[in-house]
């Protein structure tokens, strides 16, 4: 009978990670639809977070540490991406469409200004990326985005903001760091036992917090979505469109640059995902509604298209070496 549940827990993880496109799209309509009943799960994200991050991080190992230290070109390239090229195209093509003095183009600038999502991790797990070169590049994301984020904002739009360094550090520690660090530890002390066994009973698990991550996320862009304005609704296609196109970029970057497969996915999931909750803070603290809108309407679309590209992934990247 054990052994029966065992197998039906890791289907259930196997029959997520299948249907991660539908399921993602239910989500994000069920939080839409339903705000009230997800809004309360918002503090327990953090813990989801860690969880998640602790899973993952059973399939690093020290020598892959290493090597991602050694080589570290496809951190390189996604950083460079994230904090310099992908806010600058924003900036450009943002203020073509909305003008250069729209608040609108304040938060879609913003939403691209922020650090890699903590997310992305799962996602480059779930399809078979490499987990070192995705952790170095979210740590040094991180690390990065309160001197990054402040003078990207200046140099593009006179605006002086201050991000809280310390409380971001604070909450990549408790959701990222030191669970990544008991992960790595685990997996190093059992031999690869942690990668083998405990990793793939956790899997499942992990995959159900990002499900209900996903919906409890969507609840927050509820009222956006039922007061759309024709206006709005464009920056909605936009932002859509421009986080496709990062995903793409990241891809792009890697054939470029001939990286590997696995480190190729990496850089696909964290050119294309950002960390939207920091975004929010920033816009609800100094900018107006229309700022914050646009930050937040990339909750709508993140998941769903990393779902997307996870699943075409392979065909993406089929020219790379393994």
């Amino acid at each position: 009978m054990g052994s029966r549940a065992g197998r039906a827990w890791k289907g259930l993880g196997v029959f997520i990670g299948r249907h991660m496109v539908v399921i993602v799209l239910c989500c994000l309509a069920a939080g839409i639809l339903l705000p009230q009943a997800f809004a309360p799960l918002r503090p327990a994200v953090p813990t989801f977070f860690a969880i998640m991050s602790f899973q993952s991080a059973l399939g690093i190992t020290l020598r892959g540490l290493k090597d991602a230290v050694v080589h570290p070109l496809a951190i390189v390239l996604a950083l460079v991406y994230v904090h310099v090229l992908s806010p600058l195209i924003a900036f450009l093509v943002g203020t073509a469409l909305f003008g250069a003095d729209s608040d609108l183009v304040v938060g879609i600038v913003l939403e691209y200004c922020v650090p890699v999502a903590t997310s992305s991790i799962m996602w480059v797990a779930m399809y078979r990326g490499n987990l070192a070169i995705a952790l170095a590049t979210l740590l040094v994301s991180v690390f990065i985005s309160p001197f990054s984020i402040p003078l990207a904002l200046h140099v593009l739009f006179g605006t002086v903001v201050e991000v809280n360094a310390l409380g971001m550090i604070l909450d990549m520690l408790y959701m990222v760091v030191v669970p990544s660090v008991v992960g790595i530890v685990v997996n190093e002390a059992t031999h690869g036992l942690g990668t083998r066994t405990l990793s793939a009973s956790l899997m499942p698990l992990a995959r159900l917090m990002l499900v209900v991550i996903i919906a409890t996320n969507s609840s927050a862009i509820s009222d956006f979505v039922f007061h759309l304005t024709p206006q709005l609704a464009g920056v909605l296609v936009f932002v859509g469109l421009f986080a496709s196109f990062n995903f793409l970029m990241g891809a792009a970057l890697a054939y470029v640059f001939r990286q590997r497969r696995e480190r190729a996915v990496a850089m696909l999931f964290q050119s294309g995902m950002r960390n939207i909750s920091a975004g929010a803070v920033l816009a609800m603290q100094y900018f107006p509604p229309a700022s914050l809108f646009a930050v937040m309407a990339g909750v709508l679309f993140q998941q769903v298209l990393a779902a997307l590209f996870g699943k075409v992934a392979d065909r993406l990247l089929s020219r790379l070496p393994a």
